[in-house]
């Protein structure tokens, strides 16, 4: 089972679970900002994907950190913000089992599906 990572307000969310339905693609949605984030799995996902490829610099939440946070952001420093306000974290994250997908694009998903 696909399971898509987000939270339950974001637009870009709202079109990634909307395209899905609208193909008939079965999906679990773990909204992140309720359900939390295990460790484990968001040090995985820095595994596979990055930490700045997870990393939503565009959102409200980032623009709210103070200055100094976000000019010393590393590794270390973003895995635990994300931990702490998995709200930061780029949504959708969508995860197909073998391999995870950041981001929503209808070409990326027709590509995949």
């Amino acid at each position: 089972m696909i399971t898509i990572y987000g939270i339950k307000n974001c637009d870009t969310m709202k079109k990634a679970m909307r395209w899905l339905d609208d193909h008939g693609i079965e999906y679990r949605f773990h909204d992140y900002r309720k359900h939390g984030l295990d460790l484990k799995q968001l040090r995985a996902w820095e595994q596979e994907l990055g930490w700045e490829t997870l990393l939503n610099r565009r959102g409200l939440l980032w623009r709210k950190l103070p200055q100094p946070v976000r000019d010393n952001i590393d590794r270390k420093t973003a895995i635990q913000l994300m931990q702490d306000n998995p709200g930061i974290i780029k949504r959708p994250v969508l995860d197909l089992g073998a391999r995870r997908i950041v981001g929503f694009k209808a070409e990326d998903y027709r590509q995949l599906f």
